[in-house]
């Protein structure tokens, strides 16, 4: 009874402060700044899931825009990760440019299964969109060289970051929500224009930023 109304709440206050709201019609770079990227204290706190959100079965839905691919698959059921379904998650998260692929941080996929599954939980289905996954050296430097924002030690390099976007979610409240799993970083990347921005998530050390 508590998780459940702990779950009505959450879904009250997301409505209430237009959480839900497409950013792609109204982009949040036009919003007032927020400083310190702190979300409402309980609003994302994906610590409170009950047991049962971790132990069913786990599929992710993925687009990666730049090749035009899609895949849903179940990649994880009964305790362990299913090892074609893997291979081919980190096919699609693969070096595009570069034409290579990497293993992936099973962490990560965690990450990015937890944020699809727990906005299912408010009837949002859309995929996640892949903007970028893994990343080669001389991808990365590349991107560098283009003044483009990447790290020089990129977690890109080692398949321990993505930079993701979900239709239905402003990079606020996307950023917020995968903050709360409590897994490494997060970087916010504010854009106007018809696509909007995006969020970094990666596996390395907690921290936030603005990119």
């Amino acid at each position: 009874m508590t998780g459940r109304r702990n779950f009505l709440q959450q879904s009250a206050r997301l409505c209430a402060l237009g959480a839900l709201a497409s950013p792609l019609a109204t982009p949040l770079a036009a919003a007032a700044p927020n400083t310190d990227l702190q979300p409402p204290p309980d609003l994302f706190d994906a610590q409170l899931l009950d047991i049962d959100f971790w132990v069913k079965p786990r599929t992710l839905s993925l687009v990666r825009p730049q090749s035009g691919e899609r895949t849903k698959l179940l990649y994880w059921k009964d305790g362990e990760v299913i090892d074609s379904a893997y291979q081919e998650l980190c096919h699609i998260l693969r070096d595009v440019n570069g034409r290579e692929s990497a293993p992936i941080d099973p962490k990560l996929f965690e990450m990015l299964w937890g944020t699809q599954a727990f906005i299912a939980r408010y009837g949002m289905h859309q995929p996640l969109e892949i903007l970028s996954g893994y990343r080669t050296e001389a991808s990365n430097r590349r991107l560098i060289e283009e003044g483009i924002p990447a790290a020089r030690k990129s977690l890109h390099t080692m398949g321990k970051a993505a930079d993701i976007r979900i239709a239905s979610l402003n990079e606020e409240v996307l950023g917020g929500l995968i903050r709360s799993f409590r897994q490494g970083g997060v970087g916010y990347y504010y854009r106007s224009g018809p696509r909007g921005g995006w969020i970094h998530a990666d596996t390395g050390l907690t921290r936030t930023w603005k990119g």
